[in-house]
């Protein structure tokens, strides 16, 4: 598939981990999505209807400012796209990554962690949102993710 590239949002640590070892198993380059403001705690407190993630995903047009957006994307063929699963959809600065770039015939990836939620809702409200991009199929991670199980699934993408 070419060059390939694992951009990542992580509020807690968790996506963030495996996006390492995924970029690392997959001889791929690695970009952190970060916001221009990072996440709290309380930011993060999803049982707090006036936490900042509460108040964002409640507005889906919401596109939170990135702190920097220092990636070619034109040099990838593939993106492995990571983020934490909020509301059974990607958090919205996702939207503002996908916005500031152009995707069009790039294969991406999705890759999700959670505490229980599916991918499935995700990978199709993004397939619906970004139709220039060729979707493969992604995969929810619960719980986190050995070195073992990263490199198995990246071996099954073929990239």
């Amino acid at each position: 598939m070419g060059k390939t590239l694992v951009a990542y949002f992580s509020a807690s640590g968790t996506t963030q981990a495996i996006a390492k070892t995924l970029a690392e198993v997959a001889g791929a380059d690695l970009y952190e999505i970060k916001p221009q403001v990072a996440y709290t705690s309380a930011d993060l407190d999803w049982t707090n209807p006036k936490s900042r993630s509460s108040i964002e995903m409640k507005d889906l047009d919401f596109r939170p400012p990135m702190a920097e957006n220092a990636v070619n994307i034109a040099e990838y063929d593939t993106i492995l796209l990571g983020f934490p699963v909020w509301w059974y959809i990607a958090p919205t600065i996702i939207n503002t990554f996908m916005e500031s770039h152009d995707f069009t015939g790039k294969n991406i990836i999705s890759f999700a962690t959670s505490g229980g939620s599916g991918i499935e809702k995700c990978e199709n409200n993004l397939k619906n949102q970004y139709p220039k991009s060729n979707w493969l199929k992604g995969k929810l991670f619960i719980g986190g993710a050995s070195k073992q199980q990263l490199a198995q699934w990246v071996s099954e993408l073929n990239l």
